[in-house]
């Protein structure tokens, strides 16, 4: 495994659980909002962390921690991550694995053996425009399978949106009616928050934030709007 950071306790990246947070190094996006670019270009890379000293550490905590989230970069190019991810299971932690899904196939794997207990999915944007925003070229059909992997397992889920300067209204609406197509029933949209290596220009413009709560309110059994009121970053990888 490819680890780029490490954080050792969470609060709020595994919804209800105290956690570790596992960063993986690498992606195959380059999305313009992206608050981990150190995990994306190689040209930015640290350095990695030991895998056993990650797994000692773990270890270590077992006691105090429920889960461990898998993040990234994209966990799922990482070619060792199920046995990684055995590993930490076998130490009685629940997984969350964050992934932009692209790579269905994986994702399937980890889902069918049950290493996986919550999914939270990257919808970047409406089909026309994922290239675009992904600022690679997308096979939007394998981001449909994901969907359809993740809302069909029975584990929990979310799926969620970065609102940045890109995506205008007509975004939104398309990306809802996308998502009701593929019976999605947990959608959240999340503010993007400006950090010192990205510009406040990415800042999404002028929306009307309570006609967008009654949208998702209206088509999701749960949904929300994150990180209105934030002003900085809160997740970003430690290297110790």
């Amino acid at each position: 495994m490819r680890i780029g950071g490490l954080q050792k306790h969470s609060l709020i990246d595994f919804p209800g659980r105290l956690s570790a947070v596992v960063f993986t190094q690498g992606c195959n996006f380059r999305c313009p909002y992206c608050h981990n670019p150190e995990l994306v270009y190689p040209e930015m890379y640290g350095p990695l962390i030991e895998e056993e000293k990650v797994l000692s550490l773990l270890w270590k905590r077992r006691r105090f921690l429920d889960g461990v989230v898998i993040t990234g970069g994209e966990p799922l190019l990482q070619p060792d991550i199920e046995s990684f991810i055995e590993r930490i299971k076998e130490m009685g932690y629940l997984i969350k694995l964050d992934t932009n899904g692209s790579l269905p196939e994986r994702l399937y794997q980890l889902l069918r053996h049950g290493l996986v207990d919550y999914v939270a999915m990257d919808y970047k944007a409406p089909s026309r425009a994922y290239s675009r925003v992904a600022s690679v070229e997308i096979d939007t059909e394998k981001i449909k399978r994901s969907i359809e992997y993740i809302t069909s397992s029975g584990v929990d889920y979310e799926i969620r949106t970065t609102l940045f300067r890109g995506l205008r209204m007509s975004s939104i609406l398309d990306m809802i009616m996308e998502l009701r197509d593929m019976r999605v029933e947990i959608y959240y949209l999340q503010m993007f928050v400006p950090f010192k290596e990205c510009s406040t220009e990415l800042m999404p413009e002028s929306l009307d934030i309570d006609h967008i709560k009654e949208l998702l309110l209206c088509n999701f059994w749960k949904s929300g709007i994150r990180n209105l009121d934030e002003k900085k970053s809160v997740r970003r990888p430690v290297y110790d």
